[in-house]
């Protein structure tokens, strides 16, 4: 009997974990949105900039003051050694996805965003020169299918935020890729990752932001009518933005790696549609079968990954031996299916990478300092 209803609560709490992580990511992604075409806000830099602001701040206050998570030591030499060019990977992540989401719609953007996990196993074959499964290949057909599809079709395309959205793909996956060998070492959590990562990114983007957009602000400030509701609803969307950081740890926590996968292509879906329903900008009936497929093909590529990862030891992963020592370092995608799904009754944690993974994912989708997955 108490098994069930541990069982029952098990599931409540998996729910009410993806409605609210849900929640939150789209509140953001349409925020971000209305500032840049409600508020005239059009200032990308400024809003990541803002975001970064907002994530300094609540990470210090939830583990300096309100210590509601412990402070991982980060020796200062591997601050600027590891931690800052993570960094300013991350500010060109979320900087190509406010730019993105200034000219293309939310539900193309999303769309273009799926085509992750493509650039991800490119990468890792170009540059490592590593090897796939063929199930792996063949799951990235649909995504790359759909995405040219949604591309044909798009009746708001913008070659400008096109461009961006998809070397915002680009980016996370290399930011993916360079996580385990720069963090190696250090269990960070979302919210240890906000606090050593976010002041380093407020100073990259600081300056570039008051030297490119600063004239604009200052003119915005002048001529915009209602500042007071304006300037609450930008610093809204950076404190959201941070909050999404918890959302994010407790979903973790709270499902298994392919509920989180399916769950994180749903909430694509989720964020097309509020999209559509609040800015009504236009999708032909070819544009959503482009969406869909794309979304389906995500969802296949994380259930092989699943499934590859749930060989046995021992098992050998690609048809031949590494043919150099390139191939032999870890790489994000041999290790984070395993390690999420081990059972929680034996007091399994998940691992730092897994953490970062998907908080670099959830910060850029948003298009603030969040997608720190498809």
């Amino acid at each position: 009997m108490e098994e069930t209803r541990l069982c029952q609560w098990s599931v409540i709490r998996s729910i009410l974990a993806i409605l609210q992580w849900w929640g939150f990511n789209v509140t953001v992604i349409i925020m971000n949105k209305w500032i840049f075409q409600k508020l005239d806000f059009k200032f990308p830099l400024s809003v990541s900039c803002i975001h970064f602001i907002c994530s300094t701040i609540g990470a210090y206050l939830v583990i300096k003051v309100l210590k509601l998570k412990p402070l991982i030591a980060v020796d200062p030499e591997d601050r600027w050694r590891r931690i800052f060019p993570m960094s300013f990977v991350f500010c060109i992540n979320i900087v190509l996805g406010n730019v993105s989401l200034r000219y293309i719609p939310v539900s193309f953007m999303q769309t273009i965003k799926s085509f992750t996990p493509a650039t991800t196993v490119a990468l890792q074959w170009l540059v490592w020169s590593k090897h796939f499964d063929w199930r792996i290949w063949a799951s990235l057909v649909p995504i790359v299918g759909g995405i040219l599809l949604t591309s044909v079709t798009e009746l708001s395309f913008n070659m400008f935020g096109f461009c961006a959205a998809l070397f915002g793909c680009l980016a996370t996956s290399t930011k993916t890729i360079l996580a385990e060998s720069l963090l190696h070492g250090y269990k960070f959590d979302s919210i240890n990752t906000v606090y050593y990562m976010a002041p380093y990114a407020t100073m990259i983007l600081a300056g570039p932001a008051l030297f490119l957009e600063g004239p604009g602000v200052m003119q915005w400030f002048q001529t915009h009518t209602s500042l007071l509701s304006a300037l609450t609803i930008i610093f809204g969307s950076g404190v959201l933005a941070f909050s999404l950081n918890f959302s994010i740890f407790y979903v973790i926590h709270s499902t298994t790696a392919v509920t989180f996968n399916v769950a994180g292509n749903l909430k694509v879906a989720v964020a097309v549609t509020c999209s559509w329903l609040i800015f009504r900008n236009p999708i032909s009936a070819m544009n959503a079968v482009g969406c869909a497929v794309t979304l389906v093909g995500c969802t296949f590529y994380g259930y092989v990954r699943h499934l590859l990862s749930q060989q046995p030891p021992g098992t050998p992963r690609t048809p031949r031996t590494p043919r150099s020592l390139k191939e032999l370092l870890p790489l994000v995608s041999d290790k984070l299916d395993d390690k999420v799904q081990l059972p929680k009754s034996k007091g399994t944690k998940y691992t730092t990478l897994w953490y970062c993974l998907v908080c670099c994912i959830d910060f850029q989708e948003a298009g603030g300092f969040i997608l720190f997955l498809n």
